[in-house]
């Protein structure tokens, strides 16, 4: 340890200008008194910067490089950078039992639950990350399928005549689109607010030495960011064989899973989407065949929004503990069982819509998406939000000079 200790001094020194006036640079330093968290992410990053064995892995550790000292901003962004595959802490000769205890994936995966909590729009609302767990997701859900269950229930039946699938008999188009659509700007502003303001902290334009090289690098940053977030190539353990899940073993499987329950997400949407040009733009109103293209989308989506979740709940369940951070289990398997209730519903709604138990499994699914869209800015689905705006930083940085002037970018 005194080894690694004397070499991250030299290095400082260097930096700070100590060693030779041409290695004069600006030094690194932390604003901010750092969290618990936050240090020990500090603290490992300083020893994974003296061995640099894992530099390959992932972008965790080329960031990593271009960093002496580790401040609130820094293991702000590196956290949320870090996928927690779990390749690094098998791979490290530091970690526990070596009294280093070296565990990257858990120290990170606890910053970002930290951030999370920081940065949600409104503030007052940040707690709630801490309660989005498996038993207050399906009590929302239940509750919210339930009432609607009431409310159809006392202005008719729900048992009825089978309506050709013709959803807007029992709940009316403008007042679904007036709730959801309300609701869904809701989530992509507090969504969008939150990200703001880590950005704001954590972008590559707040260093001034970097503001006149910004502007070539924007667009093709933008660009690799979202290649890397929708092929999740940092899911691959650095290597392509994939992440560890129970134990050493590679498995690409985690991304798989993550692929399915992502573009089945997307799916869904882009069939409402549709459905809504449908509805406004070409005065084609629902209930739709089975083969058009609302239905096609949505069942395509349904059905990767059973297989993803399905298979990240099952990987969840067996996943090594020091992989990352078990408190926030319940949060991970609450986004989960919503994801995978709202395909279920879905599904069942579409397959009995134009039987007579149509009204209840509409009451209940309207419920569960409901629950679903409440939950989202802040419960586990913010994950995807920072993790691509810390490769967008990723992408952008690597393209601006180091400016510690070390090597090994």
């Amino acid at each position: 340890m005194q080894q690694l200790t004397d070499l991250v001094a030299r290095a400082r020194a260097d930096a700070d200008g100590i060693g030779s006036a041409s290695s004069r640079v600006i030094p690194i330093r932390p604003a901010l008194p750092l969290t618990t968290s936050e240090g020990e992410v500090a603290r490992i990053l300083q020893i994974c910067n003296a061995c640099r064995y894992c530099e390959g892995f992932c972008a965790v550790f080329p960031a990593m490089t271009r960093r002496l000292e580790f401040g609130k901003a820094d293991t702000h962004y590196l956290a949320n950078l870090c996928h927690n595959c779990g390749s690094c802490l098998h791979a490290c000769q530091y970690a526990p039992p070596h009294e280093f205890a070296v565990n990257v994936p858990q120290a990170m995966a606890q910053v970002r639950m930290q951030t999370y909590h920081d940065y949600a729009w409104p503030p007052a609302m940040g707690a709630l990350y801490k309660k989005a767990g498996l038993t207050v997701a399906l009590a929302l859900a239940g509750g919210l399928a339930l009432f609607l269950v009431l409310a159809v229930a006392m202005s008719g039946s729900l048992l009825h005549e089978p309506l050709a699938g013709n959803f807007y008999a029992i709940f009316p188009h403008n007042f679904l689109a007036l709730v959801f659509g309300a609701v869904f700007l809701f989530v992509m502003f507090a969504l969008a607010m939150g990200v703001r303001r880590f950005w704001r902290e954590v972008s590559p334009a707040n260093d001034p030495g970097n503001a006149p090289s910004m502007p070539g690098v924007r667009g093709p940053a933008s660009a690799e960011a979202a290649h890397d977030a929708l092929r999740l190539k940092y899911l691959g353990g650095g290597h392509g064989e994939g992440c560890n899940n129970e134990d050493d073993r590679f498995t690409l499987w985690r991304r798989r899973f993550h692929h399915f329950t992502f573009y089945g997400f997307m799916l869904c949407f882009a069939s409402t989407c549709v459905a809504t040009l449908y509805h406004y733009l070409f005065s084609l109103h629902a209930p739709y065949a089975l083969t058009s293209l609302p239905v096609l989308l949505g069942t395509a989506g349904g059905i990767g929004l059973v297989i993803g979740p399905i298979g990240l709940l099952w990987l969840n369940l067996r996943r090594n503990a020091a992989h990352g951070d078990v408190a926030q289990r319940p949060m991970d398997r609450g986004f989960i069982a919503l994801l995978l209730l709202t395909s279920i519903t879905g599904l069942a709604l579409l397959a009995w819509r134009d039987t007579g138990f149509m009204a209840l499994l509409l009451a209940v699914h309207l419920g569960v998406v409901m629950a679903l869209f409440l939950t989202l800015p802040y419960g586990k689905f913010a994950h995807g939000i920072f993790r691509s705006a810390a490769l967008l930083k990723f992408a952008i940085e690597k393209r601006l000079p180091s400016r510690l002037q070390l090597g090994a970018d």
